[in-house]
């Protein structure tokens, strides 16, 4: 039975010391976290801690209602662009005329088209809703918003 006793005395004291060296690096942690104040400054640390965080989550707060914003402001923008140049003189002068479609996060915007001739040229502007105009199109206005649309799909 001594024998048996020994072994307990060896595990309490390996467990002691253990302990001791859990303690020890225990308070080398505090010491490093306390940057080298003492345990009644532990309140300070701790509260200023509580700042920083309530500092970064009002941040947070701000920064998500910002790109709140810009999500909405993003959607609203140009975004699809189409343009298409054409003649619409068979035989007179060259590719002079246009169609551009300009279009944002939801297909909606407008397209314009100028008519060039020696004599005049003609503007016309028509909007656009979900990719398609009240209005008449004509195959080059279509042709604009079909390139708009297709780029970024």
């Amino acid at each position: 039975m001594i024998f048996g006793s020994d072994y307990v005395i060896w595990i309490a004291l390996i467990a002691a010391l253990t302990g001791l060296g859990w303690v020890i690096i225990l308070e080398f942690r505090l010491k490093k976290l306390f940057r080298g104040r003492k345990a009644e400054d532990l309140q300070n640390v701790l509260s200023e801690v509580q700042n920083s965080l309530e500092y970064f989550t009002e941040k947070e707060k701000e920064i998500d209602e910002f790109l709140e914003h810009l999500e909405k402001r993003v959607q609203r923008s140009a975004q699809h662009l189409g343009i298409v140049r054409f003649n619409p003189y068979d035989g007179v002068g060259g590719d002079q005329s246009f169609s551009i479609a300009v279009l944002d996060e939801q297909k909606n915007g407008f397209v314009v088209s100028g008519f060039y001739a020696r004599e005049q040229s003609r503007i016309y502007a028509k909007p656009v809703e979900k990719g398609e105009s009240k209005y008449q199109l004509s195959g080059e206005e279509k042709e604009a918003i079909h390139k708009a649309v297709g780029r970024y799909v």
